[in-house]
Order: C-alpha cells, then structure tokens, then sequence
C-alpha cells in the first residue's frame, strides 16, 4: 500500500507514525503567526538576497541586513500585539520569541498547505541562511528550533499509551453527520477522562492533541479524496482491454494516444529517448511499446497519487488492468491492517513536509538559472530516498505493469528543491478536485435538470452520461502524455513530466469543448484560495 510505505522512516531507527503530525497552534501562537506573516509581507528578502549582484558581492553581509530588517519588523509588530518581548536594543534579548515565530510559521504551514503560499518559501530561504555558521555568529543565535507535534507533546506527559487506544480512530476522525459527531465527543470524553487524571491543565493539553490528530485526519482527507474519486471513475468507466467505451462505444471516450497525434509525448518518449539524456535514462527505464490505454492512464494516476494516498492492492492492481486481487491480510476489511494503514495515513503529508525541510536547511546550495527563473539549486538526500524506497515498493506491488520511467528530478533544473518538490504534489488535489467535482452525479444531474443546460449537453454530447466520459477520457488520455515541456527529458514519461502534463492540461482547459460545463458547475480556477489566509 502506498501510504505503507511512505509511513516507514527511510533511515535510522524506526519511529511512530505520529511523530510528525503537528501540534495545532494556541492563542498565543497564533498572534506569533500574524506577526511573523505580517513582517514577511513587508520583507523583501529574497529579491536582495538572491540577486545577481548580491551573490557577486559580500552576499553574507547582504543576507545579515535583511535578516536583522526582518526581526526588527518582528519586533515592533509584536509590541503591538501586545506580546511580551524585551525593549532592549539588542535582537539577542528577544532570541527565544523569533525562534518561536519561526517555528509557529513552519507549523503552521505543515498543518495548512494551502496557507502562506506567498510567504513560506521566504521563510525558508531566510532560514537556510540564517542557520550558516557565519550568519549564526553576526546574529548572535540560532533561530531554529523543533517542530512541536503530537507524539512529543504526548511524550511529555507520559501518555504516548494514548496512541494505541482502540477508541483514538473514532476521537480523531472526521464528523460528516450530528451522530458521528456525537460519537466522536463521547469518545473523546472517555479518552480524557481515562488519561487525564482528574488534572484540568493535563486534560487541556490531551485535547489539544486530540483535536490536532482530527485536524490532521480532516486535512488528510481532503487531500486524497479526489485522488480515490478519478482513480474509481477510472475503473468504473474504462475498460482495460478496448479502445472504445461507453454507449454505443464512444470514440470520445477511448483512453488510446498515438505518437505525433493530439500532441501527446509518452508515447513517443518510450519508443525514442533523445540521445542527449539516453544516459540519463538507461538506469531508470527501457524502451517499451505503447501499452494499453487504461494501463497507461492508471498507472500515471497512480504515480501522482503516491505523494497522497494509501491504496489497496487491490485498487492499484485493478488501476492498472490486471486482473487479480490482494491476499486478505492485505485487504481493507482486515481487522489487523485497517489501523495500521489509518496510521500511515495519519503520518504521511507531514512526513513529507518534514522531510524536505529537513532536506532544505541541512546543507549548502547554488544560486542557478533554471530556465525557469533563478532557483537555490539543493540536492534532497532524505526526500530522494524516500522517493526511491516508495516507487520500488509500488513497482513490486504492480507486478511487472509498471509503464515508463521511474526517474524522479531532484536537485536539477526540473525540482531544483526540496521546497518545489512538496509544493508541486501539494497542488494535486487542487487540480484533480475541479475536475472530480465537475463530472460528478451531483453536478451533472443538478445541470441537466435546467432546460437551457440540458439543451447544451444533449447537443454537444449527446447525454449527461456521455458528457462525463468525453472529460473523463480527455483528462486520462492527455493529463498525464508528457505534453508541457519543449523536450523529452523535461517532461515525457517519468514522473515529474507527468505531472507537468497535468498541469499543461489545467492551462488548456479554457480552449477545452466542454469547458462551458466547468463554468456552469462553478469552477473558477486551479489555484484555489491564493493570497488568502
């Protein structure tokens, strides 16, 4: 299961999977968070910083005044949010509160993908450099600290017994009804009035870890929800073995690409490597023929859904046209697996959110023209095996239906980072979210029952029923061909070139025939709620 995997720790000893879900921020935090946003809104860090004639120049210095621009901002903003702070003129007094902000900020974000995507990566970068020797020397601190989470937290009150209670699923999941709801308080009252001791401030701070593994559990689902949605209208409409489906077998609606046609690049990009990154390739993958259409598609959904979800065996075999099922250990009605798998859940986006932090403020890295603007250019060790471990398992699980290359960028012009690594994948549910919800029954039925739109879909499809499958087939066919990049090794068939693909399909869609029915269900972009707190 994927999510199995990405939970196992990739190296040293193994450690709970709780161990890297945060802490939710309380009050005092949370005015430290609008502190540190609002002096990262006013600093302009990395536009000095990472210049062309900063780097020419002394860049620590440079680097040292921004830095100390920056916690000045601090300073004053958090005087006026009335938090307590010294008014000596030395930023070394006021040490423990930046190093608090900082880490509030990074918290913050590991629990709020969506939250401070203008501001995040200054951060970070200001961090990267603050932790240099030389910085660390001029500043007269340290500005690190650890992440809080819960599996710490709970260390501190001896109370990590907490994690193996048969009642923390129902405490920590998601309320979708009055009873659940219901249920899930009752649980929660049991598990505090079990550990809690009779102490008010003890059972305070058990509740906050509670309500930290729901907020988690909440986030986790919003996040692989659409993944599970376009991987079962996959199965549901698509037929592994033809290359027509649906009533009166559509052609709309077959999954099959050809080499030169309809601009698709997979294709192409198995059959005839360009001879400039053959090298490259040759450890990764090898030639193979075009496979089958819903192989094809289910195994590039797959690999997008590996930064997000668990999936049965089951489920990725069936994706990708095999005809078998899991052994019943591993099968979702098990008894033993089900909470080990709601466990690596629960453990797997922070996990990836520590890992490349980790990856991003351990070591040095160069200031480069990517051909997409100047990037820090950072070798990602822990995310790169991560990465390497996770795809030898999923292969091993496919059983030989693996289709194109396994090579992941990292550290190259492609992902420069780490940072624009956990940034891309955290965008696949915005991306595959519109489209799930446009092709939905809800959204179809509710459509079709206006006369003016029914009109629409009878003529330009035929049936509300063919209108899914005519998007359904275009995404499948095109979201994940290696179009969007202007070579083979940029895009093509690994695993980064498909997911540009997606996105070159989400920058097309406007041109789309039926991109009228996405207005209609009310879709208003890709992005989401940028720029919003």
């Amino acid at each position: 299961m994927i999510a199995s995997v990405v939970a196992r720790p990739t190296a040293g000893p193994s450690s709970p999977a709780d161990e890297y879900i945060p802490l939710r921020l309380n009050d005092r935090e949370r005015a430290l968070l609008c502190v540190l946003e609002g002096a990262l809104s006013v600093s302009e860090y990395t536009d000095r910083v990472d210049s062309v004639m900063a780097w020419r120049g002394a860049r620590t210095g440079r680097a040292v005044e921004e830095l100390q621009e920056m916690l000045a901002y601090m300073t004053g903003l958090a005087v006026a949010a009335s938090l307590k702070v010294s008014h000596e003129p030395c930023l070394e007094a006021n040490a423990d509160v930046f190093r608090e902000a900082f880490e509030v900020g990074r918290r913050f974000k590991g629990m709020n993908p969506d939250k401070m995507r203008a501001s995040y990566g200054k951060l970070i970068y200001m961090l990267q450099d603050a932790t240099a020797p030389d910085v660390i020397r001029e500043l007269g601190f340290d500005p690190l600290s650890r992440v809080q989470t819960v599996h710490a937290e709970l260390a501190l009150l001896s109370c990590l017994d907490l994690l193996e209670e048969p009642e923390l699923p129902l405490a920590a999941s998601p309320a979708h009804s009055a009873e659940a709801a219901d249920a899930k308080a009752a649980a929660t009252a049991r598990l505090l009035a079990r550990f809690a001791d009779g102490d008010a401030e003890r059972a305070v701070r058990l509740e906050r870890c509670l309500l930290s593994l729901a907020d988690h559990a909440c986030l986790v689902e919003a996040h692989v929800s659409p993944v599970d949605t376009m991987l079962r209208l996959l199965r549901t409409h698509f037929s592994p073995a033809s290359t027509s489906v649906g009533p009166g077998g559509a052609a709309s609606a077959s999954l099959q690409i050809t080499a030169g046609r309809g601009a698709p690049r997979a294709v192409a990009s198995l059959r005839r490597l360009d001879a400039r990154t053959s090298a490259c390739t040759s450890a990764c993958t090898s030639v193979v023929p075009s496979p089958p259409p819903r192989r094809r598609a289910a195994v590039a959904l797959a690999r997008v859904a590996v930064r997000l979800r668990r999936a049965e065996s089951a489920a990725v075999a069936g994706g990708a046209g095999v005809s078998r099922r899991a052994p019943p250990s591993s099968s979702p009605s098990s008894g033993r697996g089900v909470p080990r798998r709601r466990r690596a859940v629960l453990a797997q986006l922070p996990r990836m959110w520590a890992l490349a932090e980790k990856d991003l403020l351990s070591g040095g890295y160069r200031l480069r023209d990517t051909g997409q603007g100047r990037h820090r250019v950072q070798s990602a060790p822990n995310v790169g095996q991560l990465m390497s471990e996770v795809l030898r398992r999923l292969q091993a699980e496919q059983g030989g239906g693996w289709v194109g290359s396994s090579a992941v960028h990292l550290g190259d012009d492609d992902v420069p980072n780490a940072l624009v690594w956990v940034d891309k994948y955290s965008q696949v549910p915005r991306i595959l979210g519109p489209i799930a919800h446009a092709v939905s029954q809800s959204t179809l039925d509710s459509l079709a029952a206006k006369p003016g739109v029914r009109g629409y879909i009878v003529s330009a499809f035929g049936s509300a029923e063919a209108c899914r499958l005519a998007v359904l087939a275009d995404f499948f066919k095109h979201g994940f061909d290696g179009s969007g990049a202007d070579n083979f090794f940029d895009a093509g068939s690994c695993i980064d070139g498909r997911l540009t693909s997606a996105w070159h399909f989400c920058a097309r869609l406007s041109k789309k025939p039926y991109y009228p029915l996405f207005q209609m269900s009310g879709f208003v972009g890709f992005d989401g709620a940028f720029g919003r707190r």
